[in-house]
């Protein structure tokens, strides 16, 4: 029968140990067959892949660190996985395109948190940056194969990004996003008909299902146009110019458009249709929201960060990574993802700069062996 690998060899005799029971912790006892000299390994590849395992379930849990480990502070379990944050979590590097990629960022204090998932809603990367800018989004999407549709909130930085990483990729508007857009610009009582008819359609928007429904509800904004479409290109004039050089007007210009968030309303929809980025979940399949990504992974993050509230930001960052890894399904594989040594600063002895002048050998100053010590309160009295 060969020998296990976990034998060893005594260090009296240089003979090879025999397994010889468990200690009272469970640890396999190894026995001398020669001197019968006793001893136990510890190994630490063991050692650590228990802490790590304590460390995530601490992490994606909801118990704090006294409740998990039965102590008073948690202040052992601390120090045990302080070097679990040098872990750095990876995903995998897509090589095959999906077919549909939801992208979306989520603010962590001063940091935005940019995530795609595929079809599955299986996370495929995830990007830090400081805002939602075009070369963060583009160093997000250099990851993953150009897809057939991406599902997105339409923000100025992410199309600028499409454009140039993904130009033949199919884009899908965020349906719920389109009508936030629409309620902040016409209110959910706006006081005009013209308002209150496009704020209708804007309803009906979130209720198409099939191609026939968006062939109607084209006709229903086409309508509009002809009725209301006068309204848009209004404008009004200032009447006088102040001493700064301004117009007596809300810009501050000559004129401006008399319903400019009407105007501005009705270019969301007809923008989006130009562009064909509404009903692509129609023709291409694929879901027509990010709720998946926003109710799902940014959700579970903050809830995490909510449950261990206090962690620094370096520290925050790292628990939104292990949200992404455990949604992935990848836990299994943290043992193995690299760690990231941080040396600290060697603490040196100060060097003096000039020599020790030695004792003081004419001072003004008071000292005790001279007996001129000054003394208060009950000091020196028997």
């Amino acid at each position: 029968m060969p020998n296990s690998l976990n034998t060893t060899r005594c260090l009296l005799c240089d003979t090879k140990l025999v397994k010889n029971g468990k200690t009272a912790a469970g640890s396999q006892r190894w026995k001398c067959p020669t001197c019968g000299a006793s001893s136990s390994r510890n190994r630490d590849d063991v050692s650590k892949r228990h802490q790590l395992q304590r460390f995530l379930s601490w992490l994606l849990g909801k118990y704090s660190q006294p409740e998990l480990t039965g102590t008073r502070t948690g202040r052992s379990f601390r120090r045990q996985t302080a070097w679990c944050w040098n872990i750095t979590p990876r995903l995998p590097v897509v090589t095959i395109p999906p077919k549909h990629v939801m992208i979306d960022g989520t603010y962590l204090g001063s940091w935005c948190l940019l995530i795609a998932t595929d079809e599955h809603h299986t996370p495929l990367a995830w990007q830090w940056c400081s805002t939602e800018s075009q070369a963060a989004w583009e160093a997000l999407l250099r990851q993953i194969p150009a897809p057939l549709v991406v599902i997105c909130d339409g923000g100025s930085g992410v199309r600028a990004a499409l454009r140039e990483q993904w130009p033949d990729t199919l884009v899908q508007r965020c349906i719920f996003h389109v009508w936030m857009n629409l309620r902040s610009h016409l209110t959910l009582r706006p006081r005009t008909p013209a308002g209150q008819s496009l704020l209708e359609i804007g309803k009906r928007l979130r209720r198409v299902t099939d191609i026939d429904d968006a062939v109607a509800w084209l006709q229903q904004l086409n309508d509009w146009h002809t009725v209301y479409g006068h309204l848009t290109r209004e404008r009004t004039y200032a009447k006088r110019r102040l001493r700064n050089g301004l117009w007596d007007s809300p810009t501050g210009k000559r004129w401006w458009y008399t319903h400019d968030r009407l105007r501005k309303a009705y270019n969301v929809l007809a923008e989006l249709q130009r562009r064909e980025h509404l009903f692509t979940y129609l023709t291409a399949g694929g879901p027509k929201t990010t709720s998946r990504l926003e109710g799902g992974i940014n959700a579970m993050i903050k809830q995490t960060l909510r449950l261990h509230r206090g962690m620094t930001e370096a520290h925050q960052k790292r628990a939104a990574e292990w949200v992404l890894i455990a949604r992935a399904g990848l836990l299994y594989t943290a043992s193995s993802m690299p760690v990231i040594e941080k040396n600290s600063p060697e603490k040196r002895r100060p060097r003096f700069t000039a020599p020790d002048p030695g004792p003081v050998l004419y001072d003004t100053g008071l000292e005790v062996s001279e007996g001129l010590w000054l003394r208060s309160g009950w000091a020196g009295r028997g």
